[in-house]
């Protein structure tokens, strides 16, 4: 069933260069903790400096190392092949006729890391929703919505203490939220037996829809659609039959690294597997793994907060081969951290590119370039306001039921969900530092 208010035609899908997101870089952390194999990722970008991450973290597009900036190459299936790139997209706005009506003091809730080290992920979040809320309360007298910020700081158990606020708060009737795929997992029960509709535009963890949970539903491609499309694009078409995967001890690292070397199969050379923990700065044992490999490529699965040292160190010992990684890397704060050390990374995300009017409008309200999940925020942020401004919203549970029969393009994509959550159609996008 479509669902669908004020469209826009003309916004073009990929952002000119300058204006790149961050490329759906900081997604779902899972606070550095430790899992099993069997445990799947959270994504995320990892930790973002105090500064950076206080202003929204550096500026996408740009000069956080000279010239250097992450910006979009092409969007792949799950098969590693190119999709065709639409010159256009129809995209529902959060603007609507006007006409919304609500009760008064109606809200929406954010919860994610607003402080703390990887806080610049839900700030992105956190603005890509106002920017949709502020919008729609520019065109709608009747309908004035508040966003509600609820900060996790990223870690399960806070996120824990959070949730029974957003729940106990009537006002709230959808939450985009959590962000990380840890916190999401800890919080889910407690949403789900409110009913209490929880949309994420970050959190990948492949296991988050199998809870059975009625209420959740992901905003992008889970992990199992990134590391495999990504292993491959790596063999199918830039044909490399030797990959060294680089995992660190997050779930979102060790998840994603399954997915990546159970695809990659013979080209994923053991010998060269290395592990990483949060924190370290000094890779020397593992780097000497890799270049004694000779590897075609490394593909990383983790945070920018290790990846960035861990590629100045790799560059330094002679390698010159193509580093590759997930959207926990796929951040402005990796280019300014690793600095020319960064050029040449293929960075990967679910998440798409700003389309050149958002970027604008976006740069203008908040003084700083579209970051990770921005645009993906907005369009979920949107959804749920097109759902109050067409009447068909009044209430949490409506919201629960608008979601599920969702049909409709938004400026990152189409959103139209499975009955577990997951989106129908989840094609990563490919990013380049350059």
């Amino acid at each position: 069933m479509h669902r669908r208010s004020v469209r826009t035609a003309g916004i073009a899908l990929v952002a000119v260069a300058a204006l790149t997101l961050a490329a759906c870089g900081s997604k779902s952390t899972d606070s550095g903790t430790t899992t099993s194999a069997a445990a799947s990722a959270g994504s995320g970008s990892a930790a973002a400096s105090g500064s950076a991450a206080a202003s929204g973290g550096a500026s996408s597009g740009g000069a956080a190392s000279g010239s250097l900036s992450i910006q979009p190459l092409k969007q792949i299936t799950p098969e590693g092949q190119d999709v065709s790139a639409g010159a256009a997209t129809n995209a529902v706005l959060p603007a609507g006729n006007g006409q919304a009506k609500c009760a008064a003091g109606s809200s929406i809730a954010m919860a994610g890391a607003l402080t703390g080290p990887n806080a610049a992920l839900g700030i992105n979040i956190r603005n890509g929703a106002k920017l949709a809320i502020d919008q729609f309360n520019a065109a709608n007298p009747g309908c004035q919505l508040s966003l509600k910020e609820f900060d996790t700081e990223g870690d399960p158990q806070k996120a824990t203490q959070v949730a029974p606020q957003i729940v106990g708060d009537a006002s709230v009737i959808g939450l985009l939220g959590p962000a990380f795929s840890g916190e999401t997992k800890a919080t889910g029960p407690i949403f789900n037996q409110a009913g209490l509709i929880s949309v994420t535009a970050s959190a990948t963890n492949p296991a988050l829809t199998t809870n059975g949970w009625t209420n959740f539903f992901r905003g992008l491609g889970n992990d199992n659609s990134q590391g495999g499309a990504t292993a491959n694009w790596l063999t199918k078409q830039e044909n490399y039959g030797k990959v060294c995967v680089v995992r660190d001890n997050t779930d979102y690292g060790v998840g994603l690294a399954e997915v990546v070397t159970e695809t990659l199969g013979s080209a994923a050379d053991g010998s060269c597997a290395v592990d990483v923990k949060t924190g370290d700065k000094d890779f020397t044992a593992g780097i000497q793994l890799i270049t004694t490999a000779a590897p075609d490529a490394v593909y990383y699965a983790g945070y920018y907060a290790e990846a960035a040292p861990f590629v100045q160190q790799l560059r330094d010992a002679g390698y010159t081969g193509p580093f590759v990684s997930g959207d926990g890397v796929n951040d402005p704060q990796f280019v300014a951290q690793a600095g020319q050390a960064a050029a040449g990374a293929i960075l990967t995300c679910p998440c798409g590119p700003a389309p050149d009017q958002f970027a604008s409008q976006y740069q203008q309200a908040f003084n700083i370039a579209p970051g990770v999940y921005s645009v993906d925020a907005y369009d979920l942020a949107t959804i749920m306001v097109t759902g109050i401004s067409s009447g068909q919203v009044t209430d949490r549970a409506s919201m629960i039921k608008y979601f599920s029969t969702y049909d409709g393009e938004g400026l990152a994509k189409t959103y139209k969900w499975d009955s577990s959550g997951e989106l129908a159609v989840a094609n990563p996008w490919l990013y380049e530092v350059k």
